[in-house]
C-alpha cells in the first residue's frame, strides 16, 4: 500500500511542488519515496513495503525493456500466478514483487489484462515511446485515485489532499460534492469537495496525454453483476450446495487476502463478518494471527460493548486477542489529527482510525477488515424492510384520500424528529431508490442553504430527485429489489463511505487495510447464487463458512454496527450544539474547509 503523485504538464513541473505533494503522502508509504521525471512528466511514489521488501522493488518502477515506468498503490492477489504465466512466455524478473508483474503484464498486452487483476489498485503507467500515460482503479474502488485539471496540465494522486498542497489547485467548491456531503454524510464519486478535482472512477481507466485526458473508459462495472441476476430464473439449488459454493469461493478469497511478506491481522469485532474471517484465516494457514478490539468505557456492559464477544470468538479460533480502550481524553486529543487525516469530509471512520491506530501499536503493516459482509450477504434489515415498505405504499397509495393523509403524518414526523426528510417519505417511498434515500440521507435538500448557502444549494438541488442522484451513482438498478439495493450498498453508502474511510484511517497510521468481502473477482463467483442469500437469515452462509463455524451465540446476537460515542464526547466538552449528527458534521466540513 503506497501513495503516488503523477504530473503531465507543458512545462516543467516545480520541484517544490512535487515535495508538497510527496510529503502529504507520507503516512502512506514511510519505508521510502522515489520520483523520476522526464520531459515534463513527473511520476513520485511513498512506498509501503509489504510485498518483496527490498529496495529493488522501489517505485517508480521501470520495464526491462526501458519504455514503461508505473506508479502503483494497491496489492495484486493473484501476482504469483500471473507471473508463472509470463515467464512460461519468456519474461525474465528482477525483483519478487507484484508491481514488477503489474508492469510487464501492461507491456505485453495493454489495458486488455485490467480483467486479469485481482486485487485492489490504483496506478499509473508512463509510456515514454508514445509519449502518454494509462491510468486505471479496481471495480470496487477499494484504492483511490483523484485527477485535476490545471492550466498547465493534469496532476493525479492518492489523495484529494496531495493534489491541493502543490497549490496549483483551484479550491473552488464542488456544489453536488459538498451537498452530498451535507445529505448523506460522504462526498459522492466522481465528485470532491472541490470543482477542480475528480476522483477516476471506480472501474475505470483513462489515457492521458502531456496536458490533457485523451480517453477514459469504464472497463468494469460492479452494479453490472447485479443487474444480469435474473432473480426469477435461477437455478435450482439445495441449500447444502449453496453453502459449499459459497465456502469455497470465501476460502480463496481469505487465502489471495493473506498474500505478503509482513505478518497480517484483523479488526476482531463482536460480529459475524470478522469473526467468520478469522476462522478462514486461521484456516488458511495465518500464524499467530493477531485480533484486535476497540472498546469504550461507556458502553461496558452493555450490547454496545464488543469486547467480551470477540474475546470469545478470539478463544473460538485460539487467536491473539488484544483489546484497546478508548477515552474521551484521547478522543479530544487526537480530534485535530483525526480531521486532518480526512481526505474528504465524512461523518464515519473514527472506529476504524483508532482500530488502525492499536494495529500499529503492535507493529503490524496489514490488517484484514470485515467491511463489505452486510452488502454481499444482504445483512441489512433494509434488504427486507425496504422491499416490503415500497410494495405495500404502491398499493397502500392508490386508496383515495390516503396521499394527503400521508403529508399531513410525515410533516407530523418531521417536526417530531427535527429532520425535515420525512416530508418527503410518501415520493421517496414509491421506488427503491427513493426508499434507500430515505433511510440513507441524514438531512434534507431543504437544509442545504444553510451549510453552502443559496446560490450553491441552488446550483445543487436543481431537477433533485432522490431516484436521480442514485441512478448517477449506481446505475440503471437491478429488476429485483433485494438485489438493487445491494447494488445501490455498494456502489454509494460502501464505495463513499466504507471503503473511503477504511483508506484515509488505515494509511494514517501506515497500515494496510484489506478486505476478503470486498473483492470484484469473489462477486463474479458469487453471482449464480445473490438470489439465495435472502433465504439465508443472520448471514449464515458466512457464519458458517469456516469449518469451525461461528457460535450460534455470535449468529444470533442483534447487530451493534462499528460504533463509538462520539456525540456523548463532544457535547460534554462543549464542542457539539447538541444537534447529533449535524454538530459533528458541522465541526468536519468547517476544519475541511480550513485544511
Amino acid at each position: 500500500m503506497c501513495g503516488l503523485m503523477a504530473a503531465f504538464t507543458r512545462g516543467d513541473f516545480p520541484v517544490s511542488d512535487a515535495r508538497a505533494a510527496l510529503d502529504r503522502l507520507h503516512a502512506r508509504g514511510p519505508d521510502s519515496e522515489g520520483e523520476w521525471r522526464e520531459n515534463r512528466v513527473y511520476l513520485g511514489h511513498r512506498r509501503l513495503a509489504i510485498l518483496d521488501l527490498d529496495p529493488r522493488a522501489a517505485q517508480p518502477m521501470h520495464s526491462a525493456c526501458g519504455r514503461y515506468v508505473i506508479v502503483f498503490n494497491g496489492e495484486i492477489y493473484n501476482y504469483r500466478d500471473l507471473r508463472r504465466g509470463l515467464e512460461a512466455r519468456g519474461v525474465v524478473f528482477r525483483t519478487a514483487s507484484d508491481t514488477e508483474v503489474l508492469l510487464a503484464l501492461f507491456a505485453e498486452q495493454g489495458e486488455a489484462m485490467l480483467p486479469l487483476l485481482h486485487g485492489m489498485f490504483a496506478f499509473v503507467i508512463w509510456d515514454r515511446q508514445r509519449g502518454r500515460a494509462f491510468a486505471a482503479r479496481d471495480p470496487y474502488g477499494i484504492k483511490p485515485l483523484y485527477m485535476a485539471t490545471i492550466d498547465d496540465g493534469v496532476l493525479l494522486a492518492s489523495q484529494v489532499k496531495a493534489l491541493l498542497a502543490t497549490g496549483l489547485v483551484a479550491r473552488d467548491p464542488d456544489a453536488v460534492g459538498q451537498a452530498g456531503f451535507w445529505m448523506l454524510g460522504s462526498v459522492p464519486e466522481p465528485r470532491t469537495w472541490y470543482r477542480a478535482i475528480e476522483a477516476v472512477p471506480a472501474g475505470h481507466c483513462l489515457w492521458t496525454g502531456v496536458g490533457n485526458v485523451t480517453e477514459r473508459r469504464c472497463w468494469q462495472d460492479i452494479g453490472a453483476v447485479w443487474r444480469a441476476t435474473d432473480a426469477s430464473a435461477v437455478e435450482t439449488l439445495k441449500p447444502e450446495e449453496i453453502s459449499v459454493r459459497v465456502r469455497e469461493a470465501l476460502r480463496e478469497s481469505v487465502a489471495r487476502h493473506l498474500v505478503a511478506d509482513v505478518p497480517v491481522g484483523v479488526f476482531l469485532s463482536g460480529g459475524i463478518d470478522s469473526g467468520a474471517l478469522a476462522g478462514l484465516m486461521v484456516e488458511a494457514g495465518a500464524r499467530d494471527l493477531q485480533g484486535v478490539t476497540i472498546a469504550y468505557d461507556e458502553f461496558a456492559g452493555r450490547h454496545e460493548d464488543e469486547a467480551p464477544v470477540a474475546a470469545l470468538l478470539a478463544r473460538h479460533y485460539g487467536i491473539q486477542h488484544h483489546v484497546r480502550r478508548v477515552c474521551r481524553e484521547e478522543f479530544l486529543a487526537d480530534l485535530p489529527r483525526i480531521l486532518a487525516a480526512m481526505d474528504q469530509p465524512t461523518i464515519d471512520g473514527i472506529n476504524t482510525w483508532y482500530a488502525s491506530k492499536a494495529v500499529a501499536e503492535l507493529g503490524l503493516k496489514v490488517v484484514v477488515s470485515g467491511v463489505g459482509g452486510d452488502e454481499m450477504f444482504l445483512g441489512y434489515e433494509s434488504f427486507r424492510r425496504l422491499p416490503r415498505m415500497v410494495s405495500g405504499w404502491r398499493r397502500f397509495a392508490r386508496v383515495p384520500g390516503v396521499l394527503p393523509l400521508s403529508r399531513v403524518v410525515a410533516g407530523l414526523q418531521a417536526r417530531r424528529s427535527g429532520n425535515a426528510r420525512w416530508c418527503h417519505a410518501p415520493a421517496w417511498a414509491r421506488t427503491i431508490g427513493g426508499a434507500w434515500w430515505l433511510r440513507r440521507s441524514v438531512q434534507a435538500p431543504e437544509t442545504l442553504a444553510k451549510w453552502l448557502g443559496e446560490p450553491l444549494a441552488a446550483e445543487a438541488l436543481r431537477d433533485f430527485s432522490a431516484e436521480g442522484w442514485v441512478a448517477r451513482m449506481a446505475g440503471p438498478l437491478a429488476a429485483d429489489a433485494a438485489l438493487a439495493l445491494a447494488q445501490i450498498e455498494s456502489a454509494t453508502y460502501l464505495r463513499n463511505q466504507l471503503l473511503r474511510d477504511s483508506d484515509w484511517a488505515s494509511m494514517d497510521h501506515s497500515v494496510e487495510l484489506r478486505t476478503p468481502l470486498v473483492d470484484a473477482h469473489l462477486l463474479h463467483q458469487m453471482q449464480p447464487l445473490l438470489p439465495y442469500f435472502r433465504c439465508f437469515p443472520n448471514k449464515t452462509l458466512l457464519a458458517k463458512a469456516p469449518q469451525n463455524p461461528l457460535p450460534d451465540t455470535i449468529i444470533s446476537r442483534p447487530k451493534t454496527g462499528f460504533g463509538i460515542p462520539i456525540q456523548r464526547w463532544l457535547r460534554e466538552a462543549g464542542l457539539s450544539d447538541g444537534l447529533g449528527w449535524q454538530g459533528w458534521m458541522q465541526a468536519v466540513g468547517r476544519a475541511y474547509e480550513g485544511c
